[in-house]
This record gives C-alpha cells, sequence and structure tokens, in this order.
C-alpha cells in the first residue's frame, strides 16, 4: 500500500502528534504556551467590539456560538465563520487567535461523537442564515480538526436542510482529511470512531461538484507540520474542484489573487497573518 500504512505505531503516533514538531519549543511547552496565545487573542477580540456569547444554535450540550459583530451591525455584513482545532476534544471555549476582527466571526463549538460534530456544524451555518438576514456571504476558517469540520461543510448536501448558505469561500490550515490514520493513534482513544465511521466522515472521500463555483478554497499548511499533515493538505487540494492550485506555508505565507473579490482577499489575509502571529510562539499547535 504504501504511505501512512506501512508505518510503525510509533512513527504513526509520531506523525499524527503536532506538540512534537516545533523547532522552537518542547512538547510539555508548547501546549500551554499555544493555549495562552488563543486566550489572549480571545480577550482582546472580545474587549474591541460587541459581542454575543455562548449563543445556542441547538439544544445539545456545547451547542453555542460566539458572535462578533461588525461597528455598525445595522447594515449588511459578510460573515467569517471560525472552528477552532484541538483533535475534536480540546481547547473548547478558547477562542480564535485573530488579531484583528472581520466584520462577524460566529466561533463555533462542538463536541460529541464524529457524526454528531459534524452535523453540528452544518446546523449552526442554518441558524446564522435563519437568525441574521443581513449576513452577505459566509466564509468559512478552520484549523487543525477545524479544518476537517470546515471541508466536511463543503460537502454538504443542503436540501435536508432546506436552507443553503451562501458560502463565498473557505480557509483550511493545517487539517486532516482522511480520518483513517487516526483510527491507530491515541487521539480515537477518545474519539472511539469505527473504520465506516471515518470514511464518513473524511472529506477526501465526499469531494463534490456541487460546491458553488463562486466558492474559493485555500488550503494551507504550517511550515514546520509533519509530512502526515502537509501530505493529508496536498492530496487533499488536488481533488477539491474550488482549492488553488497550491497549499501555502504559514511560513512564508501568500495568498493568490488572481480572480478574487476585494472582500474575500482581505478574510484570508486577515486569517492567514493572525494564524502566523500565533505560529510565532507556538509553531505547531494542539490539534
Amino acid at each position: 500500500m504504501g504511505g501512512w500504512r506501512d508505518m510503525s505505531a510509533e512513527e504513526l503516533e509520531d506523525h499524527y502528534s503536532p506538540s512534537r514538531w516545533s523547532p522552537r519549543l518542547d512538547r510539555d511547552t508548547i501546549i500551554d504556551a499555544h493555549l495562552a496565545v488563543t486566550a489572549a487573542g480571545t480577550e482582546r477580540a472580545r474587549a474591541s467590539g460587541q459581542t454575543l456569547l455562548h449563543v445556542p444554535y441547538g439544544d445539545g450540550d456545547g451547542e453555542k456560538l460566539d458572535i462578533y459583530f461588525p461597528t455598525d451591525p445595522s447594515e449588511t455584513f459578510p460573515a467569517l465563520v471560525y472552528i477552532h482545532g484541538g483533535y475534536w476534544q480540546c481547547l473548547r471555549g478558547c477562542g480564535c487567535c485573530a488579531a484583528q476582527r472581520p466584520p462577524a466571526l460566529p466561533f463555533v463549538l462542538c463536541s460529541g461523537h464524529m457524526d454528531t460534530m459534524v452535523l453540528q456544524v452544518r446546523r449552526s451555518l442554518v441558524f446564522l442564515v435563519e437568525h441574521y438576514p443581513r449576513i452577505r456571504g459566509i466564509y468559512l476558517c478552520g484549523h487543525s480538526a477545524g479544518a476537517h469540520l470546515a471541508a466536511m461543510v463543503l460537502s454538504t448536501d443542503w436540501t435536508e436542510f432546506q436552507v443553503v448558505p451562501d458560502i463565498k469561500g473557505a480557509v483550511l490550515v493545517s487539517g486532516l482529511y482522511d480520518l483513517e490514520p487516526i483510527l491507530h493513534t491515541y487521539v480515537n482513544d477518545a474519539l472511539n470512531m469505527s473504520r465506516e465511521v471515518a470514511q464518513r466522515n473524511s472529506p477526501m472521500r465526499h469531494v463534490t461538484p456541487a460546491v458553488p463555483a463562486a466558492c474559493e478554497v485555500l488550503v494551507a499548511v504550517a511550515q514546520h507540520d509533519s509530512p502526515e499533515f502537509r501530505r493529508q493538505s496536498q492530496e487533499y487540494s488536488q481533488v477539491e474542484p474550488g482549492v488553488h492550485p497550491a497549499h501555502r506555508s504559514l511560513g512564508r505565507p501568500c495568498v493568490q489573487q488572481a480572480g478574487l473579490s476585494l472582500c474575500w482577499t482581505w478574510l484570508v489575509w486577515i486569517t492567514l497573518m493572525s494564524l502566523r502571529g500565533c505560529q510565532r510562539t507556538a509553531t505547531s499547535s494542539l490539534r
């Protein structure tokens, strides 16, 4: 078979343990550093404008949105939906590390079974569309496990929800798009995924031409991500129809601007700059 299937159990654990790949901080320090950076960024964002925290978008435990409004919420505005990482089980409630706030930033918290988490994110977008009619265009941003969830949103058949969110673009940073390798690592001790569940929730297996042509997708990897993380981003970028032709390293951030609207380019640039700022302290964060 080749690839991850030929790795020993120890090698596979190593490739899917992001804290082992930082050239600056040891694995025991980097997680605390990442948590400190994200907590500080969250406090700055909350202090700089109007916010609604822990807004329920469903009845389940943890089905909450943190919403950061634009300066003048009476006007129409695009919305950037950020889905955090944490290997689908950590960092709940920490917030994003954006240094600057885009027009509207709903921050999604989710937890539980993988099928449930994917459904939660989809339902959170339906909630935004139904409750905030002034939104004009939704942009997704996800980091690591959050990038996986954002990619699953791109494969959604919205007919069963009776609402079609106007998704204009997505920024997927250091994501996981094939969950099968995860089954053989410590990560699955908590998730308890079967092979069927992993395949059903792997974006690589559900790429669909149904993604609107106007939806631009940018796939990025960190400069010091493990070879497996880089491989997953590379392979997904080659099959997802909306993805730009090359994945990018956050060590040298670059946005391919051909054909992008000014708003989309601005949101992408803010996202990459913010994540680059986090990278200076915690180059390879906990997922």
